[in-house]
């Protein structure tokens, strides 16, 4: 399919090589192919497949069906070193495409509303430069492509099929193209840069009644009502003012009449913060503080808590690595932020407890194309100009890294 090629973009002062700028045209025709047929967490048939059929024609030894639909390939420099893997999330979400593009979903329901489709094509784009100038750095890359980043999670399977060992990685890194900062600005820091991604729900039991005698029942939607507030109060007041973490409950669900008080209430919600030594903490407090509300009334309650994803924690002497990488690559000061974070997660997570390793963002934002949308919005897309600037950071990342 021939799609209609993107408007220039006035990127910021960037150093990428001339092979790399080649492969722009080819960049963009990979990640369109994957925004047009995206799929969700282990459904990533297609996805695969078409990768897998890329690395073949590039002569790249590659491995699929680990996790289901992760794919693992190998770059060998023939020569002696360490062993440098690159992560890139293959999945899309369940969401509805509203962009009117060329190239926007054909499956209903289902859209890459978050970069992975960008992810995918910087990584096979960083493969092809790779193969095709061996000479350029020593020991080996390996290529994760992964499916579940949005759901249910593929980076802790993968890592459990072996895709860490024979031979074993010495370290790992990954972007995430990033709507919140301007085409071609990149963000990074040591320590958490993404949250721990928790969830919780429970379930409410009182007694109905009528809506004017509420003195024979037991009001499940004023009780829920009144944990929901006391909940904010965990950060507010049990925790230190300077950490980072918050409590939000994303759906409530009670009573069906106005003039009925309901016997029953739902709610659920995601607690997210960086310090990994809160692991096991909100799941105490919050249950607290249902149970001590539900006494107060008589009600009766049922909670469950789930962790998702801990929170991703970059190594130091990685981040530095990467941070030297991008100030070659982009020239100006003003477009490198190095103390970024968001309370958004990721198990990317799973990786970097795994080996040492840095996780960087890669802004791709351009408001004067409209093409600024948030993450999971229906109608978000990305700046193109900004996949080449990928594949030359990861590029140069593997030849400090292999070569040091």
């Amino acid at each position: 399919m021939v799609f209609t090629l993107p408007q220039p973009t006035n990127l910021p002062s960037t150093n990428v090589r001339l092979p790399i700028q080649a492969l722009h045209g080819q960049l963009i025709q990979w990640r369109r192919q994957f925004h047009q047929y995206p799929e969700l967490g282990f459904q990533e048939q297609l996805t695969a497949a078409h990768i897998a059929e890329t690395l073949t024609k590039l002569e790249i030894p590659h491995t699929p069906g680990i996790a289901k639909t992760g794919i693992m390939a190998t770059v060998d420099s023939g020569k002696p070193g360490p062993v440098l893997a690159i992560r890139a999330d293959m999945d899309a979400l369940p969401v509805t495409e509203e962009n009117e593009v060329d190239y926007r979903s054909l499956h209903p329901g289902k859209m890459h509303a978050c970069g992975h489709d960008g992810h995918t094509a910087i990584a096979l784009g960083t493969a092809q430069y790779l193969a095709a100038h061996r000479d350029s750095f020593r020991g080996q890359v390996k290529f994760l492509f992964q499916p579940a980043e949005e759901g249910p999670g593929g980076a802790k399977p993968m890592i459990e099929a072996g895709v860490l060992e024979n031979p074993a990685v010495d370290a790992i890194v990954g972007l995430h193209l990033w709507n919140d900062l301007p085409v071609g600005t990149v963000g990074i820091k040591p320590g958490p840069v993404m949250a721990a991604v928790e969830h919780f729900e429970c379930q409410l039991f009182g007694q109905g009644g009528h809506g004017a005698m509420p003195h024979q029942t037991v009001d499940t939607l004023v009780i829920s009502a009144q944990i929901v507030m006391a909940l904010q109060g965990i950060v507010a007041r049990n925790l230190n003012p300077l950490q980072s973490a918050v409590v939000t409950v994303g759906q409530l669900q009670s009573g069906t009449a106005f003039n009925v008080i309901p016997d029953s209430a739902y709610f659920r919600g995601t607690v997210r913060y960086f310090d990994p030594n809160f692991a096991g903490y909100f799941a105490q407090r919050i249950e607290e503080i249902i149970k001590g509300i539900c006494q107060s009334h008589g009600a009766n309650y049922q909670f469950t808590y789930e962790n998702i994803y801990p929170p991703v924690v970059n190594d130091r002497r990685l981040v530095d690595l990467v941070r030297s990488a991008a100030a070659d690559v982009l020239l100006t000061d003003d477009h490198l932020q190095t103390d970024y974070q968001t309370l958004a997660g990721e198990d990317m997570s799973f990786f970097l407890q795994a080996v040492p390793g840095c996780y960087f963002f890669l802004g791709a934002a351009n408001s004067d194309l409209g093409l600024d949308y948030p993450h999971h919005h229906p109608r978000f897309n990305f700046d193109e100009a900004v996949l080449p600037v990928g594949v030359e950071l990861f590029v140069r990342c593997v030849e400090r890294f292999c070569n040091a």
